[in-house]
């Protein structure tokens, strides 16, 4: 199986099961990431994603033989189809990045809401080093995450980052030692997890409007009518109700 998944609580973790290839993405992958996220999102039990990968390397990005064999626009595409289905989740995901995330391996980690690093993550765009354009939107989700002489220096300069380094730059929002990694990351997700699938969901659809915002009065009224919705779901009537419990049994 290329594609590993196992539900903690409300996280569903997905590791990237092919190690001897270094977690390269596959047709076979792609398609069981399109699955378990589909899945996960159907899934009630289900609040949040963890994506990592097994052995010594995160994903060391798309198999040169699918590069070589696209033959067209439609072809190429088909590459990115896994990652894509991650950046669009309506779950909340965090990329537990260990050992090496390289070309197509860092838009699957960018692609996640939260990176978090292992001391042994190393972050490599690597496009250019096999005379290759960058692919996936590969160039505007580094940019989004880090700045742009960040982003140029990864790309266009060869740079690579630990995970320390990726931590210092933005783009993971923490480095822990690789023991911990996956423990950390599946507790921000259960933490995530805890909030309302539609509320997350919401919020995710917010945050992809963000660069329409121009001023204030732009901002209040892009949030206006999601949180209106919220005040009127269950889940904030409860809270308030034992809010209200709680201050006057104190009173009492």
């Amino acid at each position: 199986m290329t594609l590993l998944v196992e539900a903690r609580d409300r996280v569903l973790v997905m590791t990237l099961n092919d190690p001897d290839r270094r977690n390269t993405v596959s047709a076979a992958m792609n398609d069981a990431m399109v699955k378990a996220v589909d899945a996960a999102e159907a899934d009630d039990a289900i609040g949040a994603i963890v994506l990592t990968g097994a052995g010594s390397a995160f994903c060391a990005g798309g198999h040169l033989d699918d590069l070589l064999g696209a033959r067209n626009h439609d072809e190429l595409a088909e590459i990115y189809t896994g990652f894509l289905r991650v950046a669009n989740s309506s779950l909340p995901t965090v990329a537990a990045v260990n050992g090496a995330a390289v070309g197509a391996g860092m838009n699957l980690a960018l692609a996640c809401d939260l990176v978090v690093a292992g001391e042994s993550a190393r972050f490599d765009s690597r496009f250019h080093q096999i005379a290759i354009h960058s692919g996936g939107g590969h160039t505007w989700r580094l940019r989004n995450k880090t700045s742009e002489q960040t982003a140029k220096a990864m790309v266009m300069f060869g740079e690579r980052l630990s995970g320390e380094q990726a931590a210092t730059a933005g783009l993971a929002w923490k480095c822990v030692p690789d023991a911990e990694l996956i423990n950390v990351a599946v507790a921000y997700a259960t933490t995530a997890a805890a909030a309302p699938k539609g509320l997350v969901a919401r919020t995710k659809e917010t945050f992809s409007r963000l660069d329409e915002i121009q001023n204030s009065e732009q901002a209040v009224e892009l949030e206006i009518e999601p949180q209106f919705w919220a005040m009127q779901q269950p889940a904030f009537a409860e809270f308030v109700a034992n809010l209200k419990a709680r201050i006057a049994a104190k009173k009492g």
